[in-house]
């Protein structure tokens, strides 16, 4: 810890109150011999010597203490701002009106001052006094305040180069983000041109910083002002446009930033609330707009979230909490996620819902039923499984006894135990599978639709559709963040390879959403956009990254894997004719399609005997656009 040099700071002080004392007394005496100077009486300076001795004593205390009152002595004018300068205007327009008061006092009492005309000074030394000491009491802090910002922001400018910054969003959050860079000394970089969407604020100063443009001419501004980095100021504008921004700024290969939130503005701003532009950013679409009254099935609930400590369980577990079940019970292999998980919830919603953890495989019937006896849950939202494309690839069997059958035991668990609403996390990958993982998801929907037959309506079966999930465990952006900062080069399986994706809040919304629109028995479908190039996302995430893509960081194309599309679909053809939109215009609905479930039951129970070898031939029967050629994706 730096130690207090209390010596230095005492006698700062002393030196600021001696200086204070002199500008307080001369000025006025400097006011009225002006005014002599004007008038011609220059031969009565002596007087006015004696006059200002005997009333310095009275106006020096009531100067100190109105500036005490005021606290000019507390603040910190290395920092000082509009307050500070309206608290010394304020403390000497006051300490003027007291001198009049004093020196008419002492006129009554017979001191020297008496000898003047009218018992007092002329308006013009008062008022011209006051003026003098507003300027120079005000002045000499801010010359202070300069010359100390000056001289931190050359020792940091010594050490780094300052970035130039360029500010999008001429509005109070731009105006915000300059004066909080300035107050720490550009240390972050400084702003040297603004751009706004009005064309009206085109031509004016933002604290200082020229507007010099639209926002379509980032890139033109970005390359005549040599901007580092351009951080994004625009928290009311809509996701649409500030997407469309985002596009255009990286591909100037400047930094990017963004300013907080409206949300986050409301815990105040500071410089290091301006976060790196995610790929999320880049891909974000109009917010998720949630209707409470369809989650009211939720209110009150016990509530069982399996693979609740995954990427999509977890925020699942987020979302339901804000519709006040009475419990919430995460059922999960891997206890790690699952108790951090508790942690964050308990921390932020104060213990309201109750969260429970439970340790315990869904292939464990058994243990199935020991949770299920011991809490009762009368919601279920099923995200537990096994996800990733080569690795059932090579591991077949287990994904058939996690994914379908581990589904099925909870499932036939769910009916045994009277539970309401079973809605489970189904993949685009299911639609036209080209691999074991798609395939046993397709079965898993199935499996669904099995049930809500079995069960007689007692439970409202449903499965969710939706394609990728940013930044989820094991997606393209980890993988791909993980190569860059490798140094490259990043590996893209095919140049035309497209993905849908979505963010993890927004698909587990439309999750607790669509389990409200439920009637059972139906495979929504979330409404995922459109598809993206992930070879565009790999140069993206580059720029993002800070290099250039194929010079600084190279871009490889591996080959597409085993059981892997060039695209992705989100429904069967013959549920096409089907699909209707619901409630919510992010959620389609299909119909449920006819089955032979005595010959669906027969086929699962030759899948749970199955050999590994047997495997794919069973789910070919069972799924029959289940197609693979030479162990590879068959390409529409």
């Amino acid at each position: 810890m730096k130690r207090i040099n209390w010596k230095d700071m005492f006698t700062k002080q002393v030196l600021m109150v001696l200086y204070d004392v002199l500008i307080v007394n001369c000025s006025y005496f400097a006011a009225q011999i002006s005014l002599l100077s004007i008038t011609g009486g220059a031969d009565d300076i002596g007087m006015w010597v004696k006059i200002f001795a005997q009333r310095a004593l009275p106006v020096t205390i009531v100067f100190f203490l109105l500036f005490k009152a005021f606290r000019i002595y507390s603040s910190m004018w290395e920092y000082a701002g509009i307050r500070e300068m309206t608290n010394v205007f304020t403390a000497t327009l006051i300490g003027g009106l007291a001198s009049v008061a004093i020196d008419i006092a002492m006129s009554s009492f017979g001191f020297a001052i008496s000898d003047i005309k009218n018992g007092c000074f002329n308006m013009y030394v008062y008022v011209g006094g006051t003026v003098l000491c507003v300027i120079l009491i005000g002045g000499m802090r801010l010359i202070y305040r300069l010359i100390r910002r000056y001289m931190r922001t050359r020792k940091i400018h010594k050490h780094k180069k300052i970035d130039r910054v360029m500010i999008v969003g001429a509005g109070d959050m731009g105006m915000i983000i300059i004066s909080e860079l300035g107050a720490n000394n550009y240390a972050k970089g400084k702003p040297v041109v603004a751009v706004d969407d009005n064309p009206a604020k085109v031509g004016k100063r933002l604290r200082g910083v020229p507007v010099k443009g639209t926002c379509d001419e980032i890139p033109e501004l970005a390359e005549r002002y040599k901007i580092d980095t351009i951080i994004i100021c625009i928290p009311s504008v809509g996701t649409e446009r500030q997407t469309e921004i985002l596009r255009v700024a990286v591909e100037t290969g400047c930094k990017l930033k963004t300013s907080p939130s409206i949300l986050e503005m409301s815990d105040g701003v500071n410089e290091n609330k301006i976060r790196d532009v995610n790929i999320s950013d880049l891909l974000a679409r109009p917010e998720v707009k949630l209707d409470p009254q369809v989650c009211n099935y939720i209110t009150g609930q016990t509530v069982l979230v399996t693979g609740g400590g995954g990427s999509i369980g977890s925020e699942l577990c987020r979302q339901i909490s804000k519709y006040n079940p009475e419990k919430i019970v995460v059922f999960d292999i891997y206890e790690n996620n699952a108790y951090m998980l508790k942690n964050q919830l308990d921390a932020y919603n104060k213990g309201k819902p109750e969260v429970h953890i439970r340790i315990g495989s869904i292939r464990d019937e058994s243990r199935l039923r020991e949770v299920f006896e011991e809490f009762r849950p009368t919601v279920i939202f099923h995200a537990a499984a096994h996800k990733h494309v080569p690795l059932m690839e090579d591991s077949p069997k287990e994904a058939v006894k996690n994914n379908i059958f581990g589904t099925y035991n909870v499932a036939k668990t769910a009916i045994d135990f009277k539970v309401k609403r079973f809605v489970s996390i189904s993949t685009d990958k299911a639609v036209n599978p080209a691999n074991v993982m798609g395939a046993t998801k397709r079965v898993t929907e199935m499996v669904v639709q099995y049930f809500q037959r079995k069960c007689g309506g007692s439970t409202m079966f449903a499965a969710v559709r939706f394609g990728n999930v940013l930044g989820s465990n094991g997606s393209v952006i980890p993988i791909f963040t993980e190569q860059i900062k490798e140094g490259g080069p990043v590996t893209v399986t095919h140049p035309d390879i497209t993905r849908y994706f979505m963010t993890i809040p927004e698909a587990s919304q439309l999750v607790a959403q669509a389990g409200g629109l439920a009637k059972g028995g139906e495979v929504f479908v979330l409404d995922m956009g459109e598809p993206v190039k992930i070879l565009s996302l790999a140069e993206n995430l580059i720029r993002l990254s800070g290099y250039k893509p194929y010079s600084e960081i190279g871009i490889e194309f591996s080959g597409l894997r085993p059981g892997e599309k060039l695209y992705e679909e989100l429904v069967l053809e013959e549920e096409s004719n089907e699909r209707r939109m619901t409630a919510n215009n992010k959620i389609f609905v299909t119909k449920p399609l006819d089955m032979d479930d005595a010959l669906f039951e027969q086929k699962l129970e030759q899948l749970r005997v199955a050999e590994e070898d047997e495997i794919r031939g069973l789910l070919k029967e069972i799924v029959p656009n289940y197609v693979e050629q030479n162990g590879y994706a068959h390409i529409h």
